[in-house]
């Protein structure tokens, strides 16, 4: 494995590459086709370059674990505001997620529905092409730019693209207290109702989740302490034509709870093959319905999880649908088998190819990664 410890090592590795590299952060999202190549991991790019608590600003290397960056951003009594889950839970791998792996596949969690991904908090970055060019974008501060907007470009490209070097994020402070409301017993479209009253109203929701096979609705509220009780209390009542609603307002419990949606932990362990599938909320029942398995309804209903069995392919199974799934967790038979993103349409393809070509003409960066 290539390990290089500077951005300048980083680049002449990838300027004097022979064959295809798999670029490597803390190796613990196993997602995507099986790459062939030399391993590079930028664990060794690691460290916090700035952080500007009174700007909302942090500037990381690639390589530093993500436990670190919200160590430093909570002693601040910050936050990043994506909420990025930790796939450790749900596919079973283990080292420490980085900041750079969070970027490369624009992770997020629950807050989603609110603060957006990754991709919406990131203001600059550098990286690495596939000619060994080092290349800047973005900045330090929220600005409008010209040019190439290569910070969104990234966020989500999975290293195809190029190896993220430095990342710089907005911050946001933490909130002082967060409230759960939960109730039990709706079905699947009752939940999605709910949920939409709840994140149409002005209470500031910033999560909605289903869970249908625990039969709970699942709402949160962060702020100040008193904020987030009156909100709570309005949001109740608001709620009350869809049953008894029960409010938990212990911050570690929330936390908790929060974090094992955040992280799937549910399916965590269990046989069978995870889907993520991402559709209209309203469109959620009936695609709840015809993928048969277990499912977990996030962001409102935006987002189902599905465990189905193994080597399921749901896509086959689900027919045409405005949205798309991806392959999260299945054996490396299943992988080589079904394509883990969803396919694009021919001219996001062509747009993909053009891309690809520009950043890494000779095709060395975890080809094959984001294709069957």
């Amino acid at each position: 494995m290539l390990s290089p410890a500077t951005e300048a090592e980083l680049s002449e590795i990838v300027a004097g590459a022979t064959g295809p590299l798999r670029v490597m952060g803390g190796g613990t999202r196993a997602i995507g086709q099986a790459v062939l190549g030399e391993a590079v991991s930028v664990a060794g790019l690691r460290g916090v370059a700035l952080y500007e608590p009174g700007a909302l600003t942090i500037v990381a290397r690639a390589g530093t674990p993500l436990a670190e960056i919200e160590a430093v951003l909570a002693a601040e009594g910050q936050r990043l505001p994506f909420e990025p889950m930790d796939h450790r839970v749900l596919l079973g791998t283990t080292g420490a997620p980085t900041i750079g792996g969070v970027v490369a596949a624009n992770v997020s969690g629950p807050r989603r529905i609110q603060a957006g991904a990754a991709r919406d908090s990131l203001i600059g970055l550098r990286f690495v092409d596939g000619r060994g060019t080092v290349i800047k974008n973005g900045g330090r501060v929220m600005k409008n730019v010209t040019g190439y907007d290569l910070v969104k470009l990234m966020a989500g490209s999975w290293g195809t693209l190029g190896i993220l070097s430095e990342v710089a994020f907005k911050v946001l402070p933490a909130p002082a207290a967060a409230a759960c409301l939960v109730i039990t017993g709706l079905s699947d479209a009752r939940a999605v109702a709910a949920m939409a009253a709840a994140l149409g109203s002005p209470f500031e929701v910033n999560g909605a989740a289903h869970l249908p096979d625990a039969g709970q609705t699942l709402l949160r509220i962060e702020g100040f302490a008193t904020s987030v009780a009156y909100r709570a209390e309005q949001l109740a009542k608001l709620l009350a034509p869809y049953g008894v609603v029960k409010v938990i307002t212990d911050a570690a419990q929330v936390a908790a709870l929060w974090r094992d949606l955040r992280d799937v932990k549910a399916f965590a362990g269990r046989v069978g093959d995870v889907w993520r599938v991402s559709i209209k909320p309203s469109d959620a029942p009936a695609m709840a319905a015809r993928i048969g398995g277990e499912v977990m309804f996030d962001l409102g209903g935006g987002l189902i999880w599905a465990l189905v069995p193994v080597g399921t392919d749901l896509r086959a199974q689900l027919g045409d649908f405005k949205g798309h799934a991806t392959l999260i967790r299945a054996d490396a038979a299943t992988r080589a088998r079904i394509a883990t993103f969803q396919p694009e349409a021919p001219a996001l393809a062509a747009i993909a190819a053009a891309l690809r070509a520009q950043f890494d003409p000779r095709g060395i960066l975890n080809p094959g990664l984001m294709t069957s």
